[in-house]
């Protein structure tokens, strides 16, 4: 059975995305198809369509990690969690509160298994870096 971890220890991103694309057009070309009442496009198979569900997952996952990266460059560059949030769509305080909450993550992760995610002073540094809600002015 295909799952998140393993899509992500076999595909790269790129890799993910396109089997992603492929099996989403063919899910959905299927449903067209089958409000037309065409039998020439099959709709995916189970193992096709948990295989969609866990690429959508791997590609959340990376994206989701990817912007809290770019987070942290945007506040070593200087943006106040007001110009972060906006440039979100949120709120500061939902941007500060995603970023703090994805450090801890990776400082458990490490704490897991020791090699992957913070390690104590990454994370110290990180949240360092973040700050606390409403001490930073507008930049």
């Amino acid at each position: 059975m295909i799952t998140p971890d393993t899509v992500q220890n076999h595909l790269t991103l790129r890799t993910a995305a396109a089997r992603f694309d492929e099996l989403s057009l063919r899910d959905v070309l299927a449903l067209m198809a089958e409000d037309d009442g065409a039998a020439s496009v099959h709709p995916l198979a189970r193992e096709e369509a948990l295989e969609l569900l866990a690429l959508g997952e791997v590609i959340a996952r990376r994206a989701g990690y990817g912007r809290q990266l770019t987070v942290r460059s945007a506040r070593a560059s200087g943006a106040s969690w007001s110009q972060i949030g906006a440039a979100l769509g949120i709120s500061k305080q939902a941007a500060w509160e995603a970023h703090s909450q994805w450090i801890e993550g990776q400082a458990q992760q490490h704490l897991r298994d020791g090699c992957s995610g913070m390690d104590p002073a990454m994370a110290d540094d990180a949240r360092t870096l973040a700050g606390q809600l409403g001490s930073d002015e507008e930049k």
